[in-house]
């Protein structure tokens, strides 16, 4: 039996029956229907948080899976652009030069519109940026894979009847290196081993023993052969014409004389240290129309493919010293 509740009057000075008001009552209902709401709430949040679904634990594993599939994909993409880069470089400041061509604009190897076109269509996941990014990558790289094989025909039409000023190009190294491992300073700035200060190294170092055969890389005509105070000591330098040069130093001993006519892979001379040199060492360089250049795009007629990009990766990193 539910107990009757009194409370004292003091205006009428009597017990009188205690009623609850309507809106108390109201109150206090919507009070616990609210705290069990928040309690449920509360609950809910955190089964789904601590007790995930088989359904969410597969999602996130394949979520997982594909990010780090994304990131190996990047990874090579970056790859193929750097590879690329290299490829598009060596062509305009090699083989087009070869040939006199004009070197492709990077505006026209960009292919933009249709790149935009292109990227629309994988930008659809949902705003995912991991993929508009890979398809930004991949048809950017497309589109300049397209460009290269373009000038890669232009420049196999402009091979036909050019093989006597291909024989004179500078095209080989200067001394054998079929592991190639010789390659110790590339072209650039180095430490200058002498006087220790930054100085531009206008061409690269191979090492050898004393004494390995040098070879010249191009058929041409001998313009220096002896010994001079310009620092390269006993060195050679071969007017390939076309407006190249290659020039040998720190020769041991040189083996050609001035006007005589070389060919490529014709031995010149044989490493030393002689001039401004710390060992032995051939230090070379190739001149195009009276400017020194980077040695290293000039080896494509020994080389593959697999070889050349170990080169380059070698010849890039180097030595932060130079032997002169």
């Amino acid at each position: 039996m539910k107990k009757i509740k009194y409370f004292y009057n003091t205006q009428t000075l009597r017990f009188e029956k205690l009623v609850t008001p309507l809106r108390v009552k109201l109150l206090r209902f919507f009070g616990v229907l609210s705290g069990f709401a928040v309690a449920s709430l509360i609950v809910i949040y955190l089964y789904v948080r601590f007790f995930p679904k088989p359904t969410d634990i597969e999602y996130r594993r394949k979520i997982e899976v594909l990010n780090d599939n994304y990131d190996q994909l990047l990874e090579k993409l970056t790859t193929l652009e750097t590879q690329m880069s290299s490829l598009e470089k060596r062509d305009n400041e090699v083989y087009r030069s070869i040939f006199e061509a004009n070197p492709i604009p990077d505006s026209a190897r960009a292919k933009l519109i249709e790149k935009k076109k292109q990227v629309e269509k994988l930008k659809g996941f949902d705003g995912d940026e991991i993929a508009s990014e890979i398809a930004d990558k991949l048809n950017n790289i497309s589109a300049r894979v397209v460009f290269q094989l373009k000038s890669y025909d232009n420049i196999e039409h402009l091979i036909k009847n050019q093989d006597q000023k291909l024989a004179c190009i500078p095209a080989i190294q200067p001394v054998s290196n079929k592991q190639l491992d010789r390659i110790a300073s590339g072209f650039g700035y180095r430490i200058d081993p002498v006087y220790g200060t930054p100085k531009m190294h206008k061409g690269l170092d191979f090492t050898a023993r004393q004494g390995t055969p040098i070879y010249a890389t191009g058929n041409g005509t001998v313009k220096t052969a002896g010994n001079s105070s310009n620092g390269f000591g006993n060195h050679v330098v071969i007017n390939h014409g076309y407006g190249y040069e290659s020039l040998y130093g720190h020769m041991y001993r040189v083996k050609v004389r001035v006007g005589q006519q070389v060919k490529r892979g014709q031995v010149i001379g044989w490493v030393g240290s002689t001039g401004k040199s710390t060992g032995p060492h051939c230090h070379y360089e190739v001149h195009v129309s009276g400017h020194e250049v980077d040695p290293v795009y000039f080896f494509y007629n020994d080389l593959n493919a697999e070889q050349y990009d170990r080169l380059l990766k070698i010849a890039s990193k180097g030595s932060a010293k130079s032997f002169d």
